[in-house]
């Protein structure tokens, strides 16, 4: 009947493009994306790696470069002047904050509790130290700018032997595929995690189009495998099996080290050192490639034929083919940039909302700029003009010329500032709609005068947008990262690295600096007042000083080099409960005890026994019926 079909999806906010949603198919165009269409790409992921390609388009300012595949050349006249990336960028830096510091609760006290105390600081020194050497400020910003602009980002971790610690590596989300259920929570962790892209021709090497796949899986934990070849030559992964026995017992598999086999179930076991029960399963790593002409028939990224893959070989000589990590969950984190909705898993760009806006934006950057030619170089009319041959010619308009007029002659000027000047207010207009929709006040982006603003408090009643934006990108990024920590410490239990041995993981998180100018006058008064009434601790105190940007580097050292200069407050606590060791704790020097004065010995009596009660002559006068 000619009906059409209405896609509503995470993505359904594109559908307004033609090139985007096709008017027949409801499709992504297969010139403008054709790798999206990819035989091995599964259906589901069409519209969002359509979506990724097109969203980079409008940060890289090539938006009009792709609609030119649809609409022709008078596309690539419109203007684009950045603003979708200005607004990028500007969330990048807001979700970010002055700075990222890792805590684990308990590090930071104080007190009776230093024994809970050493473990978290413990952690958390290793946790910065790994922090530092990765430089994960810098991975942070990388992740954080495919996040904002495409709604998703993804971190991929691995121990690296050669290191001796894990790595962290930041994956476009165009090449994750995780592996979701029809019945599975879309918020939930996958089992199976592909992560894929195609290699291009490389004729001087004698290498044609392939495919290449890396495989996380959750799997049972079988017997124990070595590198080795099948009968193509391939190189696989074989698994290990025992010497006959001596009565002529077949070879069994053998089993990886710390593996329990129970022989009434079949199932095989493993303890590992973050979990206080065995568990029965394991992660495999897979690294494939396939040539592309290789892939017949009705295939997509997770059933592609492992009989015509070729595996890859890892530094220290393993064979990626269904590799066991020796871990029970798949290292690998992804980001949205919002929470996502029930049931779903993927995040919305930043830019979702207000893409129309930024199409508007563009038509206005363009007309302004025909407009200022006409402005800058005006069409004139001349009328009774002299020539001085009677041939006609063009004229133009050049500084210093003069026009020789006939009698009665007048020229003309057709003025059109005006309209570039209403077409430079509908920017202005257009910018605050992007940017109210976007949830980002005119004083977050630097185009106000802050002097024009009345006051502190209509200040932060202007930054109330703001504060909800963030507050729901940070609540989705706060799961996320605790996470990210946890698989951190286990990988280097894992990697028994040596400064992480005998320790038990403790939860993390990422802590987050302030995204607005912070008054830190009041700050510190609020910190001073409310320590000095006893209202807060010097612990919170400390962090109220520190997230407000403040040059704190380490909490806990910044505590003892208070406490060690508070003399009056050290002869309070001597008074109150007269144990010199808890003064030196708190000074943090070591004050000697004072020795006990010796008993007096009065002149002709006998020597008495320190400490003894019974004995004559300690206190009393002999004969005076034990009255001095």
């Amino acid at each position: 009947m000619g009906l059409k079909s209405v896609i509503v999806d995470a993505w359904s906010w594109l559908n307004y493009k033609p090139i985007y949603s096709d008017p027949a198919l409801g499709m992504p165009h297969r010139r403008a994306f054709p790798e999206a269409h990819a035989s091995w790409v599964p259906a589901a992921d069409e519209r969002r790696l359509a979506a990724y390609k097109l969203l980079t388009a409008y940060d890289n300012n090539q938006a009009a470069e792709l609609a030119e595949i649809r609409d022709g050349a008078s596309a690539r006249e419109r203007r684009e002047f950045g603003d979708p990336s200005m607004v990028i960028d500007t969330l990048v830096s807001k979700v970010l904050g002055e700075g990222q510091t890792i805590v684990v609760p308990g590090a930071e006290s104080t007190g009776e509790s230093g024994t809970d105390q050493a473990p978290a600081a413990r952690i958390q020194e290793l946790l910065r130290d790994w922090a530092t050497a990765e430089r994960l400020p810098m991975r942070m910003l990388q992740c954080e700018r495919k996040t904002v602009a495409l709604g998703d980002g993804v971190y991929r971790l691995a121990w690296d032997p050669a290191k001796g610690r894990a790595t962290l590596r930041v994956t476009d989300p165009g090449f994750y595929f995780p592996v979701l259920g029809e019945d599975d929570d879309g918020g939930e962790f996958p089992d199976r995690v592909h992560f894929a892209w195609e290699l291009p021709e490389d004729p001087k090497r004698g290498l044609k189009p392939r495919l290449r796949r890396i495989t996380y899986e959750l799997d049972w934990i079988r017997p124990t495998t070595a590198p080795g070849v099948d009968r193509t030559g391939r190189e696989v992964r074989a698994p290990l099996m025992s010497t006959p026995g001596p009565d002529g017992e077949p070879p069994t598999p053998l089993l990886g080290r710390g593996d329990v086999h129970d022989p009434n179930t079949g199932i095989i076991s493993r303890q590992y050192a973050w979990s206080e029960r065995p568990s029965a399963q394991t992660c495999y790593l897979t690294d494939a490639t396939w040539e592309l002409g290789d892939l017949k028939g009705p295939l997509d990224v997770d059933t592609l034929p492992l009989d015509k893959a070729r595996y890859a070989t890892r530094s220290d000589g393993e064979v990626l083919d269904h590799l066991d990590l020796y871990i029970d969950f798949i290292p690998v984190v992804h980001v949205p940039n919002t929470v996502p909705a029930a049931e779903e898993h993927w995040g919305q760009s930043s830019l979702a909302k207000a893409l129309q806006v930024f199409d508007d934006l563009q038509g206005t950057d363009t007309d302004s700029s025909r407009a200022s030619a006409t402005t800058g170089s005006p069409i004139l009319g001349l009328a009774g003009k002299r020539f001085e041959t009677s041939g006609k010619r063009e004229l133009s308009v050049a500084p210093g010329m003069v026009f020789e007029l006939g009698e009665g002659g007048r020229m003309d000027t057709l003025n059109t500032a005006p309209q570039l000047a209403e077409l430079r207010n509908q920017r202005h207009d257009l910018a605050d709609q992007a940017a109210n929709v976007v949830r980002l006040p005119p004083v977050s982006l630097g185009t106000i005068d802050p002097s024009k603003v009345p006051s502190g408090y209509a200040l932060a009643l202007s930054l109330g947008p703001l504060d909800s934006l963030m507050s729901g990108m940070r609540l989705a990024r706060e799961d996320k990262e605790a996470l990210l920590l946890k698989f951190i410490q286990r990988l280097h239990l894992a990697g028994q690295h040596p400064d992480w041995a005998g320790i038990t993981p403790l939860p993390a998180h990422m802590v987050r600096g302030p995204y607005t100018p912070t008054d830190r006058a009041a700050i510190l008064e609020q910190a001073t007042k409310g320590f000095t009434d006893g209202v807060l601790s010097l612990e919170t105190g400390v962090r109220m000083l520190a997230d407000a940007g403040y040059p704190i580097d380490d909490i806990e050292e910044e505590i003892e080099r208070i406490q060690s200069r508070q003399f009056e407050q050290a002869k309070f606590l001597a008074d109150a409960t007269g144990d010199s060791k808890a003064v030196g704790d708190y000074l943090g020097i070591d004050i000697a005890p004072v020795p006990e004065p010796p008993v007096v010995q009065l002149p002709g009596l006998p020597e008495q026994t320190a400490g003894d009660p019974a004995a004559p002559g300690v206190g009393a006068v002999p004969g005076s019926g034990g009255n001095a």
